[in-house]
């Protein structure tokens, strides 16, 4: 058959199938606990009410001695264990082992709401630059009157003390998101074997310099009020917060770092630029 004596295609003949559908990204859900079997059977509660399911659902013993393990497996979960101390080594070692594109992160006290994980996934999708991404929380428990007050100090705060130490926004521990990509190029150089750092905030040191995190639009992640249970407790936490810092210096002393973004955020914009002419 002469290929040349077919007649032209003409517009009405051409059928267009519909648009296709890239296809939904797999979602590990990182928990690290340790004697919270009571919390972790409500956040895993929340967990599978989701309007999304995750794909898996990793919970990390650190050493409990109660009965976190039994809520775990009981509630479907996919148990493993942890003998370094220290909620890094438990959080880096729920992440080595997620399988899905994408690892969230809530610890054992935290009930999500209904459209966390979908609206990771709707994040993530609508902007690939992105690697990181990281919302906000209320309390559920304590005081009443006191749970919106102190929730806003409590994350201001730290906020405001890590944003100048890291050049850019923190990731905050009970709420946050990666892709598995992002994670391997820093697992190998974050801090695990330190209990005493706040995991999120080495985490947001070592994935803040060279990947993107923004700023996930969903509903509070409720958690526990356990910041502000004592004074003790408290301090606790604020001497880890210092810690984290000062084990990042002198490699990344504030004005240091921040010229090494600067000049990797006028590399980017470069590139961008570069890419439509």
């Amino acid at each position: 058959m002469n290929i040349e004596s077919q007649p032209e295609a003409k517009a009405q003949d051409v059928v267009f199938g519909p648009p296709r559908q890239e296809p939904r990204p797999r979602v590990s859900v990182v928990i690290p606990v340790k004697d919270d079997s009571l919390l972790l059977a409500r956040c895993l509660a929340a967990l599978h009410s989701q309007s999304i399911k995750a794909n898996e659902i990793i919970v990390v013993d650190n050493g409990s001695i109660d009965d976190s393990a039994l809520t775990a497996r009981l509630a479907g979960a996919t148990l493993i264990s942890c003998s370094e101390p220290g909620i890094p080594a438990a959080s880096s070692r729920g992440y080595d082992f997620a399988s899905g594109d994408l690892i969230l992160r809530l610890d054992a006290d935290c009930v999500p709401p209904t459209s966390w994980i979908e609206d990771v996934v709707t994040a993530f999708a609508d902007s690939p630059q992105t690697s990181a991404l990281t919302g906000t929380a209320r309390f559920i428990d304590g005081p009443a009157f006191l749970r919106t007050p102190l929730a806003v100090l409590y994350l201001t705060v730290y906020w405001l003390a890590a944003m100048p130490a890291l050049g850019h926004r923190p990731l905050f521990g009970s709420n946050l998101a990666m892709r598995r990509e992002a994670w391997e190029s820093v697992s190998s150089s974050a801090h695990r074997r330190d209990c005493e750092l706040h995991d999120d905030f080495d985490l947001s040191f070592h994935l803040g310099e060279h990947h993107r995190v923004r700023y996930l639009r969903s509903a509070a992640m409720g958690m526990s009020m356990r910041p502000f249970k004592s004074a003790r407790e408290f301090f606790r936490r604020t001497h880890r917060g210092f810690r984290t810092v000062l084990i990042h210096w002198p490699h990344d002393f504030p004005p240091r770092r921040w010229r090494r973004l600067a000049s990797a955020r006028s590399r980017r914009a470069g590139s961008n630029a570069g890419a439509f002419q």
